[in-house]
């Protein structure tokens, strides 16, 4: 829509206002206001409820790897396909699942908390399941299969329903964005917390490097070794003194660990926060699938907004998915990067407060462009000064920085955009679940694009699985996937984000208008009321 377009729109309405005031209005649109304000209490019980998605995302994401290959003693081929096709599922079942929600009826727990209270239970038994090691030797492979697959379904139920609880906790954009700043916090806790829980029962049960014999030609024959090593873990004791059995219950235990505070968590999210009812207003019209993503990505500031955050995304997730390969092998400081880690996430948990009070001060956009373009330097010197652990801490203090925005800044912008689609289609409700549904599918497949290109990258290069040192083209390749590539998809994030035409004039207008509009609605009720009152 053009911004002359926007003008008028909101001039046309406004005009609408120039009536009577009635009393009964204004003391329902006090009450409305008061209801609207969220205790700090709610906002904690809320963000809880991010905690799971990122605790289990750390444990699969930094471990599920290597324990299909040493635990469970796959073939590398196999465990590649269990990855591809889990993340290719998850990110499919986005869209459906967020679809199912926006149809789906109003209860008296509301319409998004049914589906995280009946998926928690099937979501913990499938994760448990998913570190179990079969006896059917046959049967592995498929047992990972169904049960990666059905858990990321189960954890889609939960999530996709949790991040459009955004708009049905509050109807104030002020107390929307709090409530995300709260979340952002604890979802960045909880990946430290499933890095901690994860590493910490396992850690010791991780099998050490094996070094590479003199003469190796590493560079041309990288993807050989890697398989052939893969299938040596296979014969060979993981430590001293650590038998494979003791691995497994090891595992067993963490993800017992982590099952029993995804349930807590449920549960506190569950009785912590009330649904809206009047934010949960059925739709005028029911529409199929297609119509609503139709609908839904044919909205320009959402399409915008959606692909800016898809390349910033994907520059941090490069980042982050290499930077503890970079530390160990590229600056060689293979005892220290669990700390190096520990600090991007404590950065990361510690500045997210701050970037709440300036998107409040400065804008979202303004935000975005500081927020995300803060760690260039950082990726520069780190790749450009000789291996210093300090600068490399100073580095990660600064990576963290970074990723506090990318956690904060789509989630805190993403109402906005729905409150612009509401403007611009006032008959048209029900769509929140489809709008974050897709926005979660996008990130996905963006964390599935680095993967691929990550893995692909570095079996070029010649990555050898488990060495202790690495050919010279796999330290180029890690240098060009923590510096060069990141910062070329931030540029050109950024440059999609000026198109971006929700600024904060435009947000405070829709906002006014969605006001009215709701005051509109009261006052249509209390006439009825009344009307009827006097029949």
């Amino acid at each position: 829509m053009a911004k002359g377009e926007g003008a008028d729109q909101y001039s046309n309405n406004s005009l609408l206002t120039n009536k009577p005031v009635n009393p009964d209005v204004v003391k329902l649109a006090g009450k409305r206001e008061q209801r609207d304000r969220l205790s700090i209490c709610n906002k904690l019980c809320y963000a809880v409820g991010g905690a799971p998605y990122q605790i289990t995302g750390c444990a699969l994401g930094f471990f599920l790897q290597i324990y299909l290959l040493d635990v469970a003693q796959l073939d590398p081929f196999y465990a590649s396909i269990i990855l591809f096709v889990g993340r290719a599922w998850d990110a499919v079942t986005d869209p459906i699942i967020g679809f199912m929600v926006s149809r789906s009826p109003w209860t008296r727990f509301g319409r998004m908390l049914p589906w995280i209270l009946f998926s928690t239970p099937l979501a913990v038994v499938s994760y448990f399941l998913i570190w179990y090691v079969p006896v059917i030797e046959n049967g592995k492979v498929i047992w990972y299969l169904v049960f990666y697959c059905l858990f990321q379904t189960l954890q889609t139920c939960f999530h996709v329903p949790y991040s459009a609880l955004t708009m049905f906790i509050s109807e104030d954009q002020k107390e929307r964005d709090s409530a995300t700043a709260y979340r952002m916090t604890v979802e960045v806790l909880g990946t430290v917390i499933g890095t901690a829980v994860q590493g910490q029962i396992v850690g010791m049960a991780n099998p050490p490097c094996i070094p590479v014999a003199p003469g190796n030609n590493v560079t041309t024959e990288g993807l050989n070794f890697s398989l052939l090593l893969g299938q040596e873990v296979n014969t060979t004791v993981i430590s001293p003194g650590i038998t494979l059995d003791q691995t497994k219950t090891a595992y067993m235990i963490a993800s017992g660990a982590i099952c029993s505070i995804y349930v807590l968590c449920a549960v506190v999210l569950f009785f912590g926060v009330k649904e809206k009812k009047e934010s949960s207003r059925p739709r005028s019209e029911l529409m199929s699938f297609w119509q609503g993503i139709g609908l839904v990505m044919g909205h320009g500031p959402y399409v915008r907004l959606v692909m800016g955050f898809l390349f910033t995304s994907l520059a941090f997730m490069l980042l982050e998915g290499n930077f503890a390969l970079f530390c160990c092998y590229t600056l060689g400081f293979r005892n220290d990067f669990q700390n190096i880690l520990l600090v991007i996430m404590l950065a990361a948990m510690l500045t997210i407060p701050f970037w709440q009070w300036f998107l409040t001060k400065f804008g979202k956009k303004n935000a975005v462009y500081i927020g995300t373009s803060s760690v260039i330097p950082f990726m520069i010197l780190v790749v450009c000064v000789k291996s210093n652990l300090i600068i490399t801490y100073m580095v990660s203090f600064a990576a963290g920085v970074g990723v506090a925005a990318a956690f904060l800044l789509p989630w805190s912008m993403l109402p906005d955009v729905v409150d612009d689609f509401q403007v611009q289609n006032p008959d048209s409700r029900g769509h929140e679940a489809i709008f974050y549904s897709f926005y979660v599918f996008f990130t996905k497949f963006a964390s599935g694009i680095s993967l691929g290109i990550s893995t692909l990258s570095l079996d070029f290069a010649g990555y050898m699985t488990r060495g202790c040192t690495q050919p010279e083209n796999v330290d180029i390749t890690l240098k060009v996937l923590v510096s060069a590539a990141p910062i070329g998809l931030i540029l050109i994030g950024l440059v999609l984000f000026r198109s971006y035409p929700i600024d904060e004039e435009r947000r405070q207008c829709n906002r006014k208008l969605l006001q009215e509009q709701r005051e509109n609605e009261v006052d249509s009720e209390t006439d009825s009321t009344e009307l009827t009152n006097m029949v």
